[in-house]
């Protein structure tokens, strides 16, 4: 307990003012909805290529680049693990896009909330994000053997958005416990 009222003592010296609250949260959003943007252009592309297997998208500019590779391979759908434990038709297996719509949307929902309950969840959603981004990078690079400018461009959105959530955290914490010293005096 001496260790953790030191913290609290630390932690409540450093300012935390509610206009960093607002930029994260502002840089959050942005994320959320270039997220939301690449996802949704990647999710175009594969019905477009599904629909139509001539179709060239503009990112498809050489052999070793070429989103709608990566985008309509087995991979691009339930992560290229959920046609082993569900039937390739089930609702869960959906494209990868479609979960990253939800996910930014999700996000950006969290987003609208100032508890720490949810920058926690918020931090632990866009952890397992870019771990599904390693996830994911791994099988562009080394399976498919591809570079996918839609799905680079997501995990770049995903790492900024750990960065940001991680700094909400600590601006929420770093407020609650202000609240509590605050409450304890």
């Amino acid at each position: 307990t001496v260790l953790v009222n030191k913290m609290a003592a630390v932690t409540a010296r450093k300012s935390v003012h509610p206009q960093n609250t607002k930029y994260v949260n502002a840089i959050i959003l942005v994320l959320c909805i270039i997220g939301l943007c690449i996802s949704t252009f990647g999710l175009y592309i594969e019905i477009l290529k599904e629909k139509n297997p001539n179709y060239v998208p503009f990112c498809d500019i050489n052999t070793y680049i070429a989103c709608s590779r990566a985008l309509t391979s087995r991979y691009g759908k339930g992560f290229g693990i959920l046609d082993k434990f569900v039937s390739n038709t089930s609702v869960l297996n959906q494209p990868n896009t479609v979960y990253g719509i939800a996910f930014y949307t999700f996000q950006a929902t969290l987003t609208l909330s100032s508890s720490s309950s949810a920058a926690v969840v918020q931090t632990v959603a866009s952890v397992l994000a870019n771990i599904g981004s390693i996830y994911l990078g791994y099988i562009l690079y080394y399976i498919i053997k591809d570079f996918c400018l839609v799905c680079v461009s997501t995990y770049i959105v995903n790492f900024f958005l750990l960065v940001a959530c991680l700094f909400k955290l600590k601006n929420t914490v770093s407020s609650d416990i202000k609240k509590t010293i605050r409450k304890k005096k």
